[in-house]
């Protein structure tokens, strides 16, 4: 077959500058509210701290020590208020226990073995003195203690008592006994001490016996004195 003769396939030619296939519509979003969000809550949180440091000021300024209500309710309200004024402390402290101190009287009865005290009011509370006698109101340990200056003339006794009502006859709690050697060419004097702890009932009574009321020192009544104190 003849090459000229040949038949080849049709060309075609393809146009660059056609038109492009329509673009997808676009889709619009819708505005961000986010930030405006943010915005309102952090402005509301500001505000709710701000109303608390307000009223943690108002507190602190209403419960400030040393501040009354009068004085608070000024400041508050922006009026002078005067500087307190110290009230002075109360020289007299109640005790929380029973306790008791007595003194011996310038006058004991001559010729006696029980002694007399004179009671003073600050110390003798929750207890009871009648006739030279103690007479307990609670029950419990006690410290009961004595102590007497007198004049040794032979031999000197002294001791705390207590009678109690369900027996017959006082009971010894304390004693000391002091025997003179004394010759006579001048009056000797002496102490003696007794002291210590017992438990007592209610309406029991205390007591101090002597030999004589007559060898006592009534010179200085803080020499001679009675009591007793709930431990």
């Amino acid at each position: 077959m003849d090459q000229g003769s040949a038949q080849y396939p049709s060309v075609f030619v393809v146009d660059s500058h056609g038109a492009y296939p329509p673009m997808p519509p676009t889709i619009k979003r819708p505005p961000r509210s986010g930030k405006v969000a943010q915005t309102v809550l952090f402005f509301l949180v500001s505000v709710a701290l701000f109303g608390m440091a307000i009223e943690a000021c108002l507190i602190y300024r209403l419960y400030r020590p040393g501040l009354t209500e009068s004085a608070t309710a000024s400041k508050l309200i922006g009026e002078a208020v005067p500087p307190p004024t110290k009230q002075p402390p109360n020289p007299v402290v109640l005790p929380s226990k029973p306790v008791a101190h007595l003194q011996a009287s310038q006058m004991q009865a001559r010729g006696v073995k029980i002694m007399s005290w004179r009671k003073d009011p600050d110390i003798l509370r929750e207890m009871e003195y009648k006739d030279g006698k103690l007479v307990i109101q609670t029950e419990g340990y006690y410290y009961v203690y004595s102590k007497v200056y007198f004049t040794e003339r032979n031999a000197f006794n002294h001791c705390v008592k207590v009678d109690k009502p369900r027996y017959r006859k006082p009971i010894i709690l304390l004693e000391s006994r002091k025997y003179s050697h004394n010759s006579g060419k001048g009056q000797v004097r002496s102490n003696s001490y007794l002291g210590g702890v017992f438990h007592l009932f209610k309406t029991d009574s205390l007591f101090v016996e002597v030999s004589n009321t007559s060898q006592i020192v009534q010179l200085w009544a803080h020499e001679n004195y009675f009591g007793a104190y709930m431990i």
